[in-house]
């Protein structure tokens, strides 16, 4: 008896039955969220209603809910960070977090996590501010559902939509993210799920890792941003089901890889962007699945990747299909669909009976003399292009699909 006493006493001072509602607005006795968050006891829920508040950096140190009530606006009048969280377990819901301080020395932004776990940030709209959402060592926390808008005009001026440094097991979920100077950043994160977010039109990535283990991105759309996403230093990421559609520019890329390893890329579409992916110091990387369509390049890989395999993906209308600046290749290319291959199927396997090289001769030009573009489709380089296919001399022998698709693969 005594034990089933003890455990009903537990479960009274943990029921949130217990918890008191606080309620926040003109017409309530509490018109001020610092004020009632100074009222409240850990577990409390406070309900704001809407309207304009302007109360300079609001800092919840307790664990509670903090619900919005038709989006109240929480503004920082460009002069302060607008809500810091600092206790674990906290939620807010359904506000608008609008003009926070601009500074990059103590890096303001709408909501910033510090040292807090289990928090969720979910369903609101975060406007103008330096940065949106900033987590720094936290674990186990949610960003899920919100609406992150700016207006950078160059990287310095602006900081990241969702930016997570030193955190393990987060969950960045269904968030639309615009107009920063990376959309989603990662660096020394480990552990931690990107879902179904959109990242469009941002300065320079839409999503960009560093130094981040064993995270996993899924189903995002990473359109007109600078670049689309760049994996940096970083080892077992999976990536699969994005789209990377319509980055261009000089140095625009759908996905940059750069000294990575030990990683998986399926089911992407790559859609009109320069380069579809470009790699650098990579290993050890499988990619099968994608679909690269309408980019300048299709892939870009660099002399010094090495041991990743490139298989069962489809090649279809790019200007180039591949590209490289060495002569040794270290990696296997096969069993691809490409729309160039002009081979044939006397045994009806489904896979042409000789060999397809996606390295054209032009491509290896174009690589070392960019200008050398103005040529693109004349007769003499289509000619070049065609004879080094059956003699190669300015591409390497080795880079070669042994059995390439004659059809493309339903992805």
């Amino acid at each position: 008896m005594k034990k089933i006493g003890c455990i009903v006493l537990s479960v009274l001072l943990t029921c949130p039955l217990l918890a008191a509602t606080i309620r926040v607005g003109k017409q309530h006795a509490i018109n001020s969220i610092k004020g009632a968050i100074k009222q409240s006891r850990a577990g409390d829920t406070i309900l704001v209603a809407a309207g304009l508040y302007k109360e300079g950096n609001i800092v919840v140190d307790k664990r509670l809910v903090l619900l919005g009530e038709n989006f109240p606006a929480l503004d920082g009048q460009h002069k302060y960070e607008v809500l810091t969280i600092t206790a674990d377990s906290t939620i807010v819901k359904g506000f608008r977090v609008q003009h926070s301080g601009h500074a990059s020395l103590d890096d303001p932004g709408g909501i910033k996590i510090l040292e807090a776990n289990y928090v969720v940030i979910e369903g609101n709209v975060l406007y103008d501010n330096f940065f949106g959402v900033y987590v720094q060592y936290g674990k186990h926390c949610v960003i899920k559902n919100n609406s992150l808008v700016a207006f950078g005009k160059e990287e310095q001026q602006i900081g990241n939509g969702i930016h997570c440094w030193k955190s393990d097991s987060l969950q960045i979920i269904g968030n639309n993210i615009s107009g920063h100077r990376d959309g989603i950043y990662f660096e020394f994160v480990t552990g931690s799920v990107i879902w179904r977010n959109i990242s469009t039109g941002n300065i320079r990535y839409g999503l960009h890792f560093m130094f981040s283990n064993n995270d996993s991105y899924f189903t995002n759309t990473f359109k007109n941003n600078g670049a689309g996403v760049a994996v940096m230093y970083s080892k077992q990421v999976t990536m699969m089901n994005n789209n990377f559609e319509q980055n261009w520019g000089d140095a625009a890329y759908g996905l940059l890889l750069k000294e990575i390893s030990d990683s998986y890329i399926s089911g992407n579409q790559f859609r009109k962007n320069t380069s579809g992916i470009w790699m650098e110091g990579t290993s050890r990387i499988k990619m099968e699945r994608n679909a690269f369509v309408q980019n300048g390049w299709a892939m870009q890989v660099q002399a010094s990747c090495m041991d990743n395999l490139i298989t069962d993906n489809n090649f279809i209308a790019n200007t180039f299909d591949m590209g490289t600046n060495g002569d040794v290749v270290l990696n296997t290319v096969a069993s691809n669909y490409w729309d160039k291959c002009e081979g044939y199927d006397l045994d009806r396997n489904g896979f042409a009976d000789v060999p397809f090289r996606p390295l054209s001769m032009f491509s290896v030009v174009v690589e070392k003399n960019p200008s050398a573009m103005l040529l693109f489709r004349s007769f003499l380089v289509s000619l070049l292009d065609r004879s080094e296919k059956i003699f190669p001399s300015l591409t390497p022998e080795q880079f070669i699909d042994k059995s390439p698709r004659m059809k493309p693969l339903p992805l």
